[in-house]
Parts: C-alpha cells; sequence; structure tokens
C-alpha cells in the first residue's frame, strides 16, 4: 500500500509532551487515542504507515467487502439454479470490483482521520522506539522526515498489531506467493489456488476464490477446519466448503513447493500418509500472524517479548505491563486474546479509562464473539463442548438444524445453532453458529453468554417467524423444557 501524506498531521513546533503516546494507528490504537482524548487527556498517536492499520487497509475491511461481492456472484448461480431466475454471469470486472473496494476503504480511511483530528488526537508519522518508561523516539518516514522525542505523562500503549507467519522457503512475491495481506492487491483473477491453513483466514480466502471460479484446494496441518471452534462448527463447514467445489485436505502438511514461471508446485503429505503433488496458479499462505516489535526496543523500557514474540501484560484486569505505565492491546496480547479487531477495540476502551483514573470492567475475552465470513458462515461466543467438559461442567447440549425452519429451507444452504450450557438448566457457556449470515445472529449470543444468562432467561423472550433467529430461539426452548420443534 502507498503511503497518504494526508496522515502527516503533526505540526511542525507542536509540543513534544503528552498524558498517553498510543504507538499503532490500527483498531486498538486508534479506539485507545479517541476514548482517552474523549476523557479529556491528551494524545500523541504514532504511525508509520496509514491510520486504520492491517484491518482497514488490508484485512477486515477490504476482505469483507470482496467477500459480499462474492455473495452476489453465488447469488446468481442460485437465482438460476434453483429459483428458475434466468440470469448469467458475463464475467467479473475485477477493475471495477478493485475499485468498489478501494474506494470503500478510502472513504472509511478518510472518516478516520478527520475523526482523530476532530476529537484532538496529534498523529505524529514515523517510527517508534521505546527510549525508557516514559519516553519515545519518533524517527520520520520519507515524506514525513525528521525525528522527534516523546514524553508521556501518564503512559505509553503499545498497539503495533501482527503480520502474516511465514514459512520457511516460500517467499511471497505478490503474484504467484501471497499473504493473507497482499491477496486482495495480486493481479487478476487466478483460475486455480491453493490455499495453506484453515483457520479464519484461510478459509475466508478459499471461499471468496471459490465464488471468482477458482478451482480451489484447500490444506490445513490440524484434523479439522478452524481447529479452535466446535468440533460440529467444523464438520458442518467443511461438508459446505466441500458442497461448494473446493477440496478440503485437513490432517495434511506442506512437505515442499516450488515457484514456476506460471505458478506454483507443491508436495502435500494427507492425513492416511499419502502424497500428493499439487499445482495452483496462486499460493495463499494462511498459517497465522505473529506480534510485530520489531523496532520497538522493548528492552530500553524493561520489557521483553515472549518466546511467541507476545507482551505478556502483569495485570490482565489492565492490560498493564510488568512496566507501571505500559499497556498493550491488539495483535501483541497472548491468548485468552483473540487477535481479532472488535476485542482491541474493548482492549482500548479499558487502556484509555484505566489512564485517565478511572476503573472500567476488564475485557471478559471468552465472550468476544468469532466470526469467519465464508460461505457457509460461522459465528460463535464463549466455551466449546470440548472446553466446557475440560474446565469440568458436565454440559447440556443441544442443536437444531437451520433447514428445520422455514427459512432456513428458503436459504437451502444448511447449517445449525449449538448451544452448551451447565446441566441443570445452569447458564450458558457457549453458542454455536453454521450457515448463512449467522455473523448477524451472534450479537444476540455474546448477550446471552456475557451476561451470564441461562436458558429460560432466553426462553421467554420471543423471536420473529419466519427468522433464521428462531433456531437460536427454539434451542433455548428446548433446553428450557419448552420446546416446540424438539425435545
Amino acid at each position: 500500500m502507498t503511503t497518504n501524506t494526508a496522515d502527516a498531521t503533526d505540526a511542525a513546533g507542536a509540543a513534544d509532551t503528552a498524558d498517553v503516546i498510543v504507538i499503532g494507528g490500527g483498531t486498538g490504537g486508534y479506539a485507545t487515542a479517541l476514548r482517552a482524548a474523549a476523557l479529556g487527556l491528551s494524545v500523541a498517536l504514532v504511525e508509520r504507515d496509514k491510520l486504520g492499520g492491517t484491518c482497514l487497509h488490508r484485512g477486515c475491511v477490504p476482505s469483507k467487502a470482496m467477500l459480499h461481492a462474492a455473495e452476489l456472484i453465488d447469488g446468481i448461480a442460485e437465482a438460476r439454479e434453483r429459483w428458475g431466475v434466468k440470469a448469467t454471469l458475463d464475467s467479473v470486472d475485477w477493475p471495477a470490483l478493485a475499485a468498489t473496494r478501494d474506494d470503500i476503504v478510502s472513504r472509511n480511511h478518510q472518516g478516520l482521520r478527520a475523526h482523530l483530528a476532530e476529537a484532538g488526537v496529534r498523529v505524529v508519522r514515523g517510527s517508534a522506539r521505546l527510549t525508557g518508561a516514559r519516553t519515545v523516539r519518533v524517527e520520520g518516514v520519507r515524506d514525513a522526515p525528521g525525528v522527534r522525542q516523546l514524553t508521556a505523562r501518564r503512559g505509553i500503549v503499545l498497539a503495533t498489531g501482527s503480520r502474516p507467519r511465514a514459512l520457511p522457503g516460500l517467499v511471497p512475491d505478490g503474484r504467484r506467493v501471497v499473504t493473507s495481506d497482499d491477496a486482495l492487491f495480486a493481479p487478476g483473477l487466478p483460475d486455480s489456488v491453493l490455499v495453506l491453513g484453515g483457520g479464519a483466514i484461510g478459509v475466508e480466502y478459499a471461499s471468496l476464490h471459490r465464488s471468482l471460479g477458482a478451482e480451489v484446494t484447500l490444506v490445513e496441518a490440524a484434523e479439522r477446519l478452524l481447529p479452535l471452534e466446535d468440533a460440529d462448527v467444523s464438520r458442518h463447514l467443511t461438508r459446505g466448503l466441500r458442497g461448494r467445489g473446493i477440496d478440503v485436505q485437513a490432517g495434511a502438511r506442506l512437505l515442499d513447493a516450488e515457484v514456476l514461471p506460471d505458478g506454483v508446485r507443491a508436495r502435500v503429505r494427507g492425513a492416511r500418509g499419502e502424497t500428493r503433488t499439487l499445482t495452483a496458479r496462486r499460493l495463499l499462505v494462511a498459517v497465522g500472524r505473529v506480534p510485530v516489535t520489531e523496532g520497538l526496543d522493548l528492552g530500553a523500557a524493561g520489557l521483553a517479548a515472549d518466546a511467541r514474540g507476545f507482551v505478556v501484560p502483569a495485570d490482565w484486569d489492565r492490560l498493564e505491563t510488568a512496566v507501571p505505565g505500559i499497556h498493550v492491546v491488539g495483535d501483541l496480547l497472548p491468548p485468552p486474546s483473540p487477535g481479532l479487531a472488535h476485542a482491541s477495540f474493548a482492549e482500548g476502551l479499558v487502556v484509555a479509562e484505566t489512564l485517565a483514573g478511572l476503573r472500567p470492567a476488564p475485557v471478559d475475552h471468552t465472550a468476544v464473539p468469532r466470526v469467519t465470513y465464508s460461505s457457509p458462515q460461522t459465528a460463535a461466543v464463549g466455551l466449546t463442548e470440548a472446553e466446557a467438559r475440560a474446565r469440568g461442567h458436565e454440559p447440556a447440549v443441544r442443536a437444531m438444524p437451520l433447514t428445520a425452519l422455514a427459512k432456513g429451507m428458503v436459504h437451502g444452504r444448511g447449517g445449525m445453532v449449538k448451544v452448551v450450557a451447565e446441566a441443570g438448566g445452569g447458564r450458558v457457556l457457549g453458542v454455536h453458529l453454521v450457515g448463512p449470515q449467522v455473523s448477524e445472529l451472534i450479537a444476540e449470543a455474546q448477550l446471552i453468554v456475557g451476561w451470564e444468562a441461562e436458558p429460560a432467561d432466553v426462553a421467554r423472550h420471543v423471536h420473529p417467524h419466519p427468522t433464521l433467529s428462531e433456531a437460536v430461539g427454539e434451542v433455548f426452548l428446548t433446553l428450557a423444557g419448552r420446546g416446540l420443534h424438539q425435545r
């Protein structure tokens, strides 16, 4: 991505002291800055690239824009094949599609810049390096040269995000070998794609490329896709992806790969020990992300990253490190922080309020919803069935297929709702969904889990008919002993 000089809003001669210095202008960083400014603190936000970070420019926003276009493409096929609507897809105008995506990103970027300016957040362009527990050196970038020394009166917030994890011997070139950071911006539409990694990012990109007409092979080393989610969600997801023609290879490992003039050739060992040779125009590496701490000089402030590269808080409630006044948000945090944009928003609010002298409730990372925007979608919050049992619960578990209801039949794409609760009518521990548009159903579920509701609490509330949300209501009715369609 090219750097936009409009982000260089720090005026020459501006004061070099602020109440709070935030390093990193992604979701966690700007959330912290905005909340701190709203509470009356002066804030310097240091960003070396574009405000908004990976989520806005290379991840969440552009990828979901493209996935919406993919839904429209899939809808044309469904209209013709299932509903008798004689619609056809002539072609995909890639430049026009990319232009719409980029316009959405640009408008969000401009809005964020304006919002920070209106809030009084001072944006400093450059690369930050810690020089002490309250001091930061900022070395300017090409279009914003110079060196600044900044001092924080109250604290420093580390929000430098993450980057794609690399595989030895596979160097991304932006064309034949790509990562999730550059896959959306690689030239043209490949006719075949090999995706390494069956987590949320890999599944989304496999789904997207299939909708765009590519032959897709999805390889995951774990025994199932989305290995951190409930096993039933993984099973339904795999069935849905295979039904769309995606070659899902779970329990498979990459042995080696060779970059060819017009693509890649890879050898993969399957779950049964067999070796397959796969060729594709493009290889997409989506095997996770790693924290970005290079150049921060954590040691100068008395800090160190752990063996995985994370900066571990000494106080998880305040997200404060072992050095008082230095806090961490976003992808620099290890689990249980899930490394999701909406989690970093919540973390930023807690840190800003802490630095302002308030006592905010800590982030309940168990109650942070997780969504995969593939087709079918998955959405979950709370504990899986296996996690509940591992923590000593004897859970009551109920599931309902979406196709048991009229609206699910209308969509005709399968899916389910699964609820994990404490036995005997106790609190809800987790809600897990897979199917069309279930990302829009998870908000209700996160309130149920976050407020530690019991099935009977939910069962007395009426869900509209006909909707997919009826399945959520019906599962809770069943758990409360009042089920209409199940017992």
